[in-house]
């Protein structure tokens, strides 16, 4: 195996066919794992952040692509330089892009003594502690002389589109089915009731049209939400992030990775679900109704709607995206834990009390990890 090294986003222009093709053969892959991802996401945040694009190669051939990057983040230890995945919390979920996910993260770390050694912590962030895979990265990662520390980082609610429509709606509570009911005749006797779905099969095929007028409708339920009077800037109308999420908008329609959904009354956007889908997945990464119609449920109708139109369309998983795990309970199937593998060597006493910190939070993670095992079993 040979690895190379890439540290211009420029200079990944070439890979783009390659990066493409390696992306489909991933597991379980997203649309944050692709190129087009990662030039939007730097173009806008990679100020004072460093790339490390790592290239695998067997032989000649292109076979895995592990994108990292150092960033310094303030810790309650101080300010600390993370060599991580440059997801920057925007999903729930990352990791080396290839077929075997794991081979490729052994010839990165086997070889990453070679490279700039310009980071204190190398932390790979949102994995899914849920599949088997974690435990594989955890061995490279200790054969390979980096031995971690595994802590939950986040929960997830997880909707899995198994079986049928039917099937799903009579796994959920008689209560929930009553109150959707409810809702759906009060917002009837309101006005004309529709669900618009929008997803683009991408520019490859002719159908990579962003939809302006519709993302402006997101962004019109937005604005009239508590989103508008949001400070942390992680909303479809802020100023502070919009730039991005348009310039992503974009790119996800080219992609073929754009899901919008609206709920309408009278043609009037009463609700929002913006998502990212790839392959046969969907994320959740913005939603929002109108206040003034929250007795009616929009939002929950909303969801619904999307679910069952999703069992239609042949995906197979919804991740709906940490936090508010209690609203989402009435949804999801499973919550999964998202890890944290930090390698941290002893270099400071900065270190040393970070390194104590995560050596703590790890016991509990392994007491939760062991409870989903025995929970599992039976």
């Amino acid at each position: 195996m040979r690895v190379t090294l890439v540290e211009e986003i420029e200079e990944l222009r070439p890979y783009r066919s390659a990066w493409r093709t390696l992306l489909m053969a991933t597991p379980q892959a997203t649309f944050f794992q692709s190129l087009e991802w990662l030039e939007v996401y730097w173009k806008h945040f990679g100020k004072g952040k460093q790339l490390r694009v790592f290239l695998v190669y067997d032989g000649d051939e292109l076979t895995g692509i592990l994108p990292l990057m150092v960033t310094t983040e303030p810790t309650k230890v101080g300010k600390v330089r993370f060599l991580t995945y440059p997801l920057d919390y925007w999903g729930s979920f990352y990791g080396p892009i290839g077929p075997k996910a794991d081979v490729v993260l052994q010839a990165v770390l086997e070889a990453l003594p070679a490279f700039p050694d310009d980071w204190d912590v190398l932390e790979l962030r949102w994995v899914d502690g849920s599949r088997p895979e974690a435990e594989r990265f955890r061995l490279v990662m200790e054969q390979c002389g980096f031995p971690p520390l595994v802590t939950v980082l986040d929960h997830t609610a997880i909707i899995r589109l198994e079986g049928t429509w039917d099937d799903y709606w009579k796994s959920r509570t008689s209560k929930w089915r009553n109150n959707y009911r409810r809702w759906t005749r009060r917002l009837n006797e309101l006005g004309a009731v529709e669900h618009v779905r929008y997803r683009p099969q991408g520019a490859a095929v002719g159908d990579g049209d962003p939809q302006w007028s519709l993302f402006e409708a997101c962004q019109q339920v937005a604005r009239a939400s508590w989103q508008s009077r949001s400070r942390d800037g992680t909303t479809i109308c802020h100023e502070a992030i919009r730039p991005f999420i348009r310039d992503a908008h974009a790119a996800a329609a080219s992609l073929g990775a754009l899901d919008m959904n609206l709920l309408l009354l009278d043609g009037r956007p009463v609700a929002f679900a913006y998502n990212y889908r790839f392959q046969k997945s969907l994320y959740g990464l913005l939603v929002g109704y109108d206040p003034e119609f929250a007795r009616g449920g929009v939002g929950n109708v909303l969801y619904t709607k999307i679910i069952e139109s999703s069992f239609a369309l042949g995906d197979e998983l919804y991740d709906l995206g940490p936090g508010s795990l209690e609203s989402k309970r009435y949804f999801r199937t499973e919550v999964r834990p998202i890890l944290r593998y930090s390698h941290i060597p002893c270099r400071s006493l900065r270190a040393a009390l970070l390194r104590a910190k995560r050596t703590f939070d790890a016991r509990s993670t392994r007491k939760e990890i062991l409870g989903q095992i025995q929970k599992a079993g039976r």
